[in-house]
């Protein structure tokens, strides 16, 4: 039987903290189904589509991964997707008390789909999505920090936005 996991989240964008989790990840599991979840609640910085390009081009030479979305519940997912894992990637204890909860809510939903906590390797300890989107915002350079169709990506989307935010303003 083959082992799959799924690494579920938002992923906008991916940064390479997410890379080193998948990579280490292929370790344990036969194949990882890095799945986005579907959440028109949420605002995003990139749509579905253009955070699966970044995911698919970041992770191009990486062997036994998919990539996905979904809706509703994630334990539902992993069944649907013959799933028996989900891999989740931890920062720091503050993100433990959360990941825990999601853990056992997910355990009381479907005992047979185990979570394995990954932790972040010390280098990418301090980056998340939201603190690069940020940084990029106002020029910083995060180039270490993200695969380099994101750092391209960040620069186009945020060139875009001031050019959008400019032409409003003389409008105004």
């Amino acid at each position: 039987m083959q082992r799959i996991a799924i690494y579920p989240g938002t992923f906008d964008p991916v940064t390479n903290g997410h890379i080193d989790i998948v990579k280490r990840g292929l370790k344990l599991f036969d194949k990882i189904i890095i799945a986005i979840l579907h959440n028109p609640e949420k605002k995003t910085l990139f749509s579905v589509k253009e955070r699966i390009e970044m995911l698919s081009i970041s992770m191009q030479d990486f062997s036994g991964i998919e990539f996905d979305t979904f809706n509703g519940l994630l334990v539902d997912y992993a069944n649907y997707r013959k799933a028996h894992g989900i891999l989740r990637g931890m920062r720091a204890v503050s993100d433990f008390e959360y990941e825990f909860q999601l853990a056992l809510m997910n355990r009381k939903l479907n005992r047979d789909v185990q979570t394995v906590f990954l932790m972040t390797g010390l280098r990418w300890i301090f980056t998340s999505s939201s603190i690069i989107k940020e940084a990029a915002s106002f020029g910083g350079d995060i180039e270490d920090m993200v695969p380099p169709i994101v750092s391209v990506k960040l620069k186009e989307k945020f060139a875009n936005i001031a050019k959008n935010k400019t032409a409003m303003d003389i409008r105004n």
